[in-house]
């Protein structure tokens, strides 16, 4: 297999619960792809891109498509959620995944940063886009031009599949959110604080709730985290 034809792995895991955004708490299996487009410090999957501190060769393996989509197939979830990294640097690839898994009654949703528009052969009927677009705290060192991309922006949003999920750490994080979200019409906002212990998800959630209730928007928690801390492939 070419590294062109197969998909780059980082694990495959589930059933489990998805974690975040607008269908947290419903069963899931994951899809997670490995590469990234982003270098954050303080990203909490750097297995999956950070090569500097992870052998590569232990933490990415290639897969065809066609396996990839009998591993989803195969599980009892209704639920497949595509993250990374960045899975949406392997759209092509996903073509052969993604289509064939809403025709067999699956649900789709991608984790994604934002910086890349999906082609028309994944925003199909059946698939969803968590937007995640990186703040400047969390994205700390890298430009605003890396981390926010005017055009994938503003296709996502008027793609019609695409929801709009924040990581803050502060309350100053949130007037960031309101300028992005007036900007480029992103709508609807969900807010989930920083943090992979259940303690300090907590305490985010309580610190920014009142505000983004004040703000209209929405608050998710990160419900892996709360269950099982920081541990992978749940």
């Amino acid at each position: 297999m070419t590294g062109e034809a197969g998909l780059r792995v980082s694990e495959l895991f589930g059933p489990t619960f998805q974690g975040e955004g607008p269908s947290a708490g419903q069963l899931a299996s994951f899809i997670r792809l490995s590469g990234c487009n982003l270098s954050c410090p303080r990203c909490d999957t750097p297995y999956t891109w950070d090569w500097r501190r992870y052998d590569r060769r232990a933490e990415q393996y290639l897969m065809t498509p066609a396996s990839v989509l009998d591993w989803a197939l195969g599980q009892p979830a209704p639920l497949i959620v595509v993250t990374g990294g960045e899975p949406l640097l392997q759209a092509r690839q996903l073509t052969g995944v993604v289509p064939p898994l809403v025709e067999a009654g699956r649900r789709v949703e991608f984790e994604t940063n934002g910086t890349i528009a999906p082609p028309p052969s994944l925003a199909i009927e059946g698939v969803a886009f968590n937007v995640s677009p990186k703040l400047t705290g969390f994205g700390s060192g890298m430009p605003a031009s890396r981390r926010i991309r005017d055009g994938a922006l503003r296709a996502l949003a008027s793609s019609g599949k695409a929801r709009f999920k924040f990581v803050a750490a502060s309350l100053a994080d949130l007037e960031e959110i309101a300028g992005l979200q007036a900007t480029y019409g992103l709508d609807p906002v969900w807010v989930m604080p920083e943090g992979t212990s259940s303690a300090t998800v907590l305490a985010g959630m309580r610190l920014l709730a009142e505000e983004v209730v004040a703000r209209s928007w929405n608050l998710s928690t990160r419900l892996h985290d709360l269950l099982w801390e920081d541990a992978r492939g749940r």
